[in-house]
């Protein structure tokens, strides 16, 4: 009996010193996963880019004798390239984003056409520079911005009377730098941390404007002319922006 005793002693000893050693070799829970940081796009800064496409330009012509009454010539339009550059600066506040612009173009826009008045003439309508001034503002979707914008707009034009009967030479012309308004809707999207790409449509109105002719002998009498302008323009867009993406933040779960 004293044998079995001792050897119950021993078996419940050997037991509490293997117990604690088990517990330690007993797999650890493992720790959940640390929140995923997800980087948001922030518009704010400046940015300088290029812009390229198509424009469209609509005159309408009257011819002004010395007393003030107009003579209607009629309407043409005239469409073709426009590139240029743009700059501005832009600062969000939550997904709204508000911006300053300054764009300038070149521009082929020509039209030539037989005078309704004289069929020995012909006129000619020639825009060749676009400006605008604008302000924006836009809602923001991470890397996606759809803006609107408005400000002035300047035109430089030339329109010239051309001579049919002696293989076009010009007769008299006028150049003219016009300023009016221009409203627009873009789209942008951030294709890396500094770089974003849109499409733009803008259209221009430019009002009313008298000119007058350098050489005006062309036509007795006529001295001025009177020309309505309206200008369509869209433009793929690229955009450089100062600065990265701002503040990552954690994702909520």
């Amino acid at each position: 009996m004293k044998s079995f005793l001792l050897a119950t002693v021993g078996l419940v000893a050997l037991v509490g010193i293997a117990a604690p050693a088990s517990a330690a070799d007993m797999a650890v829970k493992a720790r959940p996963p640390a929140p995923v940081i997800a980087p948001i796009y922030d518009w704010t800064g400046f940015y300088i880019g290029a812009n390229g496409g198509w424009g469209q330009s609509r005159n309408c012509w009257d011819f002004v004798d010395p007393f003030g009454v107009a003579f209607a010539e009629g309407c043409n339009s005239r469409s073709g390239g426009v590139v240029g550059g743009q700059i501005g600066y832009r600062w969000q506040a939550s997904q709204w984003v508000f911006g300053l612009e300054a764009q300038g173009d070149w521009a082929d826009l020509s039209h030539t056409r037989v005078s309704l008045f004289d069929p020995t003439l012909s006129i000619r309508t020639k825009t060749d520079g676009i400006g605008l001034f604008t302000g924006q503002i836009g809602y923001a979707w991470n890397q996606a911005l759809l803006y609107v914008k408005g400000g002035a707009a300047v035109t430089s034009n030339r329109f010239s009377i051309l001579d049919n009967l002696n293989f076009g030479a010009e007769l008299a012309s006028a150049s003219s730098t016009r300023w009016g308004g221009v409203v627009g809707v873009g789209f942008e999207y951030g294709f890396a941390p500094n770089w974003s790409v849109g499409l733009e449509y803008d259209h221009l109105f430019m009002g009313d404007a008298n000119n007058s002719f350098t050489s005006p002998v062309f036509v007795a009498g006529v001295l001025n002319n009177r020309v309505s302008q309206d200008v369509d323009m869209v433009t793929l867009r690229i955009n450089y922006r100062f600065g990265g993406y701002g503040a990552p933040i954690a994702a909520r779960y």
